[in-house]
């Protein structure tokens, strides 16, 4: 059932159900986040291993103390001036936190999303909101409500309906590692901007095959069940798929196209107009577009590795990764 009635998604998640809940990165799969039998469900829907944590969402800064032992102060400036909005933050937590939540990791991942319908749906609570995205394991992340209802069905006790994902990509994960602040995952966030905002640069931590610090850092993650082959250039990627039937997600302009090359449906441009915002906020909805054709292969071009086209390259590049291997 998909709708906007906040009351019932309340009683949903007071009841230990889980409700789909729009935030401004990606729709998330909520539920109870002190409740284990509540999170449970959240990795018995997706199918998720129990190896990668989830991330607690609420609506303030004086919540999020009382699950943490303490906000280091370089991170402490980053939720002050990002939150709310698409910035998670890796923190200390306290014994409240089931270990189910954080992989039986010490740390905890918080944020505070940047959403009206679930920031008021997060005030009425007293506990915070495990959400991973809404989505099968591994598979393209959810944007709309539509695409949680094609993905996951009557599984999902509630989907609240708040439209289209004004991001469209997850948020940045930033904690302290041996002293350093570090992004452990690229997302919604610049880095530019978390760098400038700290007046140093951060470190960046590889992605993680099996026990990962930090939801989403899994090298294979974010894919279409179409193979996807990501490169430079459009025209040589289309060449090297002769005889199939091919998507193509195009940063600002399409290649020259034969229709036996490629259907009409087929062939997306992220931004005509090369802006990096809209073509995040596009990125999962056309994946998902062409990941519904009859095509046998998705090509995809690199975007410019500046700002939210890092975290798009990101996803694009763990989405081919078992293409690839």
């Amino acid at each position: 059932m998909i709708g906007t009635d906040l009351d019932f998604a309340k009683t949903c998640l007071l009841a230990g159900k889980t409700v789909a809940i729009p935030t401004e990165t990606v729709y998330g799969l909520a539920a109870n986040g002190l409740n284990v039998n509540a999170v449970a469900e959240i990795f018995r829907i997706k199918k998720r291993p129990t190896f990668d944590p989830l991330i607690l969402h609420t609506d303030s800064l004086a919540k999020v103390e009382n699950w943490v032992v303490e906000i280091p102060k370089p991170l402490l400036l980053l939720a002050e001036h990002f939150w709310a909005g698409a910035l998670t933050l890796l923190l200390p937590k306290k014994g409240i936190v089931p270990a189910l939540v954080t992989s039986g990791l010490e740390t905890v991942a918080m944020r505070i999303p940047n959403h009206p319908l679930t920031l008021e749906l997060l005030s009425r609570l007293n506990f915070p909101l495990a959400a991973p995205s809404a989505n099968p394991f591994g598979y393209l992340s959810p944007t709309t409500p539509l695409h949680v209802a094609q993905q996951l069905g009557n599984e999902v006790g509630y989907i609240l309906d708040g439209g289209k994902s004004q991001i469209g990509i997850e948020s940045t994960i930033v904690g302290i590692e041996n002293g350093l602040v570090t992004v452990f995952r690229k997302g919604g966030i610049p880095i530019e901007d978390i760098e400038s905002l700290l007046g140093q640069r951060v470190a960046l931590r590889p992605h993680s095959t099996s026990r990962p610090a930090a939801p989403g850092m899994l090298q294979s993650h974010y894919a279409p069940r179409k193979p996807i082959v990501v490169g430079e250039d459009l025209s040589s990627l289309l060449e090297a798929q002769a005889g199939k039937k091919v998507g193509v997600l195009a940063f600002q302009k399409l290649p020259a196209l034969t229709a036996a090359q490629s259907p009409t449906k087929a062939r997306l441009v992220l931004s005509k107009s090369g802006n990096l915002s809209e073509a995040a906020q596009n990125f999962f909805d056309f994946l998902h577009q062409l990941d519904s054709l009859d095509i046998d292969v998705i090509i995809a071009e690199w975007l410019p590795e500046i700002g939210l086209g890092k975290a798009i390259n990101d996803r694009l590049r763990r989405a081919s990764f078992l293409e690839k291997s």
